[in-house]
């Protein structure tokens, strides 16, 4: 195939919408494994390999130096892996450690409480559970695992939201928030007041505030530069985790919290 056929398909596939969009993002990842195994290409190189125009390649490899996943050697022209890739590397390798150092932690926590103990990291705009090991007296099969919840309405989620930074966290806290129950704050102060009282307290409550007849607690997890990575927390029914008993669950989930942190190297 002619560079200039090459060129006309291209254009052809990315006017057809979903599917082009689908093979732009195919390229980039494909330009960034060549990268990684050559570690460093020119324009040529990297349109050779993957059998298209050299202004096809050029074009992805721009986004990518947008986005800092690669940079170019200016004299020589070549381009190399850049800084954003580590820190994506860096991000998925706290939630693979988070993982790994929280199973006997979490397991733990649920055994020392009889509830179902979770643990949590951001995921965007929502908070996404990671682990998850329920204690004696659970009696729901329900499995929170994989699933990504709001941030204002759960335990986890405003210990999560309450340690961003404050333009992000002013930013997530000022738009819309879905009403779930009755219990649900959806106002900007009414989440304020419980993130500052997440901030003082060293933990977070809720009160069938996502589900009714679902109470949870949970407290910050942190990196061994004491940035929060992550919550663990209990959950479970009102009726058993009542308004007064959260206070002592949250105790209980903050030291996990501390074990869990102490596992990822925070000496604080």
């Amino acid at each position: 195939m002619s560079n200039t056929s090459g060129t006309a398909d291209d254009r052809s596939e990315e006017r057809r919408g979903g599917a082009g969009s689908v093979q732009s993002v195919d390229r980039a990842v494909s330009v960034l494994e060549i990268l990684a195994k050559l570690g460093e290409a020119g324009v040529t190189e990297i349109s050779e390999e993957l059998g298209v125009h050299k202004s096809t390649a050029f074009r992805i490899l721009g986004v990518l130096e947008h986005r800092g996943l690669v940079e170019q050697e200016k004299e020589r022209g070549k381009y190399y892996l850049g800084a954003g890739v580590l820190r994506l590397a860096g991000a998925a390798a706290i939630r693979l450690d988070i993982s790994q150092e929280g199973q006997p932690v979490c397991r733990a926590l649920a055994d020392d409480t009889g509830e179902t103990a979770n643990i949590a990291v951001l995921d965007g705009d929502a908070a996404v559970n990671i682990m998850q090991a329920r204690g004696a007296a659970a009696v729901t099969a329900y499995n929170w695992l994989g699933r990504r919840t709001p941030l204002h309405a759960t335990a986890s989620g405003k210990v999560l939201l309450a340690h961003l930074p404050h333009e992000r966290r002013e930013s997530l806290v000022t738009r819309k928030l879905p009403r779930f129950t009755e219990n649900t704050l959806t106002t900007a102060s009414g989440v304020r007041a419980q993130l500052t009282a997440a901030l003082e307290d060293g933990f977070a409550c809720t009160s069938e505030e996502l589900e009714i007849g679902l109470n949870a607690v949970a407290a910050p997890v942190r990196a061994h530069d004491g940035a929060v990575i992550g919550a663990i927390g209990v959950s479970g029914p009102a009726y058993r985790m009542a308004r007064q008993r959260l206070p002592e669950l949250a105790e209980r989930a903050a030291q996990a919290a501390v074990e869990l942190s102490r596992r990822m190297g925070y000496g604080g």
